[in-house]
């Protein structure tokens, strides 16, 4: 109690709602806001997950006014207890949120975005104990364990058990939406009657992100160069990097940014280990240049179909686009995952070997590609879904 007070204090947290204003850009594209109440006269919080473009949010504003918008929404509910304790003639202290995810794809699972909501979460726990009374989970999709996976470990157990998750249209069957909302503040985009007012969310524009020179301070840009690797991608010279799995049913996740050039990104699968790369000149499959590593695994005697398969289709990458994804695997074994240079149609009449290609590219600056990339492996003991 003492330190939570502390904290409030430090943080002028008690003075929010009337000193501080969140910007526009949240008041734009963070997708969420009350909408009346439960049957048991808890204010209602509706969140769009979903829709929220939760990356372009960080990148625009930083962790730190996410949090500080997340505490005015905790004010502003303990607020509205206080009013429906008077409305209702019975004390009402905790409010129900209500989260959907439809719309909830790779992308939600950008590190420092996930970072972000982890860091929330702790800062609610430990300030705002026993404000949430229910939380209900609509429309989760496939992605959904992952991303539970990542941060249920995060939740207070008292505070999972009061979680209710539906997938699909679950939540219009028995035991159901309706057991605790009535019928006439369904919102409209869940098939109900009530028009709900929260902004329908979408992608920030990247005219708003803050600039290199805005996050030189920022604990963002530190993280991010903490736990990104560097890699370069020529024209016949992917970079390729080993993931080895011992259980089925992990999960591989990635999260990279394609800096520079277009390039397609695959996974593939081997039972027995690529050689580590050579460090003889003539057959040298490792180099490092002023943008990153570039490593080979794949050998090039290996024939596609019988030393490997490809588990994913191939995926074409853009310049300047950010791709989050996962894969589980169904054997163990050696998982490559492969960053590889992308040439129009037109320009693929060339089939020098990798080497050439890698020593011709490199005075070719057309011919290079550069992406920043993050993996990780849950294991498949704790990919699963934890329904409280």
């Amino acid at each position: 109690m003492c330190q939570s007070l502390t904290w409030r204090k430090q943080h002028q947290v008690d003075y929010i709602l009337e000193t501080w204003s969140p910007p526009q850009v949240l008041q734009d594209y963070y997708a969420g806001g009350w909408h009346h109440h439960d049957k048991d006269g808890r204010p209602l919080y509706v969140l769009r997950l979903g829709q929220m473009d939760t990356k372009g949010l960080v990148r625009a504003l930083g962790e730190e006014a996410l949090l500080r918008y997340v505490l005015s929404i905790n004010e502003e509910g303990l607020r509205r207890c206080e009013e429906n304790t008077k409305v209702f003639g019975r004390p009402i202290s905790s409010w129900t949120c209500l989260v959907d995810l439809e719309g909830l794809n790779m992308r939600h699972l950008w590190r420092p975005g996930v970072k972000a909501l982890l860091r929330i979460i702790e800062v609610v726990e430990a300030n705002y104990p026993e404000t949430l009374g229910r939380l209900l989970i609509l429309r989760a999709p496939r992605v959904f364990p992952v991303l539970w996976t990542l941060v249920s470990p995060f939740i207070d157990d008292n505070t999972r058990r009061k979680f209710l998750i539906y997938a699909g249209n679950d939540y219009q069957g028995p035991g159901g939406l309706l057991d605790y909302i009535d019928k006439e503040i369904i919102p409209d985009f869940l098939s109900g009657e009530c028009m709900c007012e929260v902004p329908e969310g979408g992608l920030v524009p990247k005219s708003l992100y803050r600039t290199a020179e805005e996050l030189e301070n920022e604990d963002l840009r530190l993280w991010t160069e903490t736990i990104y690797q560097s890699a370069s991608v020529f024209k016949g010279a992917p970079h390729e990097i080993l993931i080895q799995i011992v259980d089925a049913s992990s999960v591989i996740t990635w999260d990279f940014d394609v800096c520079k050039g277009d390039i397609v990104f695959n996974i593939y699968h081997s039972k027995r280990s690529p050689q580590p790369p050579k460090k003889d000149s003539l057959g040298a499959h490792s180099i490092t240049s002023p943008g990153g590593n570039n490593v080979q695994l794949i050998d090039r005697v290996w024939q596609l179909g019988r030393d490997y398969s490809m588990v994913e289709s191939p995926l074409i990458c853009k310049e300047g686009e950010s791709v989050q994804g996962s894969h589980v695997t169904r054997w163990p074994g050696f998982y490559i995952l492969q960053w590889r240079f992308h040439s129009m149609p037109a320009c693929a009449a060339t089939n020098l070997p990798r080497v050439d290609d890698v020593l011709a590219s490199l005075q070719v600056s057309s011919h290079k590609c550069k992406v920043m990339y993050y993996t990780e492996v849950i294991g498949s003991e704790d990919f699963r879904w934890r329904f409280c």
